[in-house]
């Protein structure tokens, strides 16, 4: 398991030479134990009450905690007009596969992903992810994912779900900001809920695994974004306004990191 994640963060050359420190093979060790018993306990708590509208906050809860074994902390910052607000579309900025235990900290009760229908294949984190109520479409097939579309609004009108979404539909893996898909916004302005955007701060070249301190990663909630109208020009305003506000508070984040880091030296 430690080495599928190292394969995920390292090049091939690079793992079959040996090129990442003894404290990297440690803390992906540590980090690979982790993960697989956090999704094994989960597994057995969802058998218990599959599909629960809070089980993805509780497993978050505990994967949020993996960022203390890889040397950084994890500051989330939530504005007075989010908390209690009820459901809403999460839209965040997704960079890289830290994101499991980075972005984790910042779920909230009630609140659901929405992932690629593949992931159920992947063995324990599948099962988990599947039980735990995440919503899965087939990326592929376009018909079924806007129908998709349609069951997540009529889900989160239903259940009082939240849902947590990736707009720009790959990691950006230090290419900033990537444009935004159309999806997220259209299923918030068919269930009729506000769209909320989460913005973390850069982690990509910034976490070294054989680093013993790593710093600090900022996530910061913003103000919650309506979509009034029912055209599709309102949903393209919406995304095109969540974008800039993203990218503007992304970019003062990373400022905020790196003003830190230069007054610890």
């Amino acid at each position: 398991m430690s080495l599928t994640i190292a394969s995920l963060l390292y090049s091939p050359s690079e793992i079959l030479l040996g090129l990442y420190p003894l404290l990297t093979i440690f803390r992906f060790t540590l980090m690979s134990v982790a993960f697989l018993s956090i999704c094994i306990a989960s597994c057995f708590y969802c058998l218990l009450r599959p599909f629960h509208r809070d089980s993805v906050h509780h497993t978050c809860r505990y994967l949020g905690k993996v960022t203390k074994l890889l040397g950084f902390d994890v500051e989330v910052r939530i504005p007075e007009s989010v908390k209690n607000i009820g459901p809403v579309v999460y839209v965040a900025n997704h960079q890289n596969s830290y994101d499991v235990f980075t972005m984790a900290n910042a779920v909230q009760p009630g609140t659901v992903t929405v992932g690629k229908k593949s992931l159920k294949w992947i063995p324990i984190f599948g099962q988990m992810y599947w039980l735990t109520g995440n919503i899965l479409i087939d990326r592929k097939d376009t018909s079924k994912a806007m129908n998709t579309m349609s069951i997540t609004a009529s889900k989160i009108t239903k259940n009082k779900l939240s849902v947590w979404m990736f707009p720009e539909g790959t990691r950006s893996r230090g290419r900033g900001l990537l444009p935004f898909k159309k999806g997220a916004f259209r299923t918030a302005q068919q269930a009729n809920v506000p769209i909320v955007p989460i913005c973390a701060s850069n982690q990509e070249g910034t976490i070294k695994m054989g680093r013993w301190n790593n710093g600090k990663i900022i996530i910061e909630l913003l103000d919650p974004i309506y979509i009034t109208g029912e055209d599709g020009s309102s949903v393209r305003n919406v995304a095109n306004k969540t974008h800039a506000l993203m990218a503007a508070k992304i970019s003062q984040l990373d400022e905020e990191i790196a003003k830190e880091h230069k007054n610890d030296k």
